[in-house]
């Protein structure tokens, strides 16, 4: 073949390929656009009130971690409820049951003071402070040492 046959086939295979893309391109804007009325048509306007409703709403914990009372006492039952108690209800991760003896006794057996050390930095699956870092260490503490004594330890 000559250089001529050769150039003449890559510009004939160049002009396909672009021309098929260009093709391709008006077909799509012809498919795409609008022709019901002669003038061009704004976008739809939304509706302002809302047509449908949510499925669910998500109650978030106050922001103000700290349970501490007016006296400036620690109330664990609170900090328990809106920290612990999710996972320590139910067992959740391999958590000891809050009032299960049996789960908490070897745990209590560590002491009290690994205990907290344990809640504080997190231990296994637990996160530090069960997962709320805003909680200080005294709250940590109070809480655990109430999960602890109703569940056999008397610290």
């Amino acid at each position: 073949m000559s250089k001529n046959s050769n150039l003449r086939s890559v510009i004939e295979t160049t002009a396909v390929v672009i021309g098929s893309f260009v093709a391709a391109i008006v077909l799509i804007v012809l498919l795409t656009k609008d022709y019901s009325s002669g003038a061009a048509q704004a976008p739809a306007k939304l509706v302002d009130a809302p047509t449908t409703q949510p499925v669910a709403q998500v109650a978030v914990a106050d922001e103000t971690t700290s349970d501490e009372t007016a006296s400036g006492s620690i109330d664990a039952k609170k900090i328990i409820a809106a920290n612990c108690a999710m996972c320590h209800e139910g067992g959740l991760m391999g958590s000891p049951k809050i009032r299960n003896a049996e789960q908490w006794a070897p745990r209590i057996a560590q002491g009290k003071d690994t205990l907290v050390l344990n809640a504080i930095n997190g231990i296994r699956q637990m996160p530090a402070r069960g997962g709320n870092a805003k909680l200080s260490d005294e709250e940590v503490a109070a809480a655990v040492i109430d999960m602890a004594n109703a569940s056999g330890a008397n610290f």
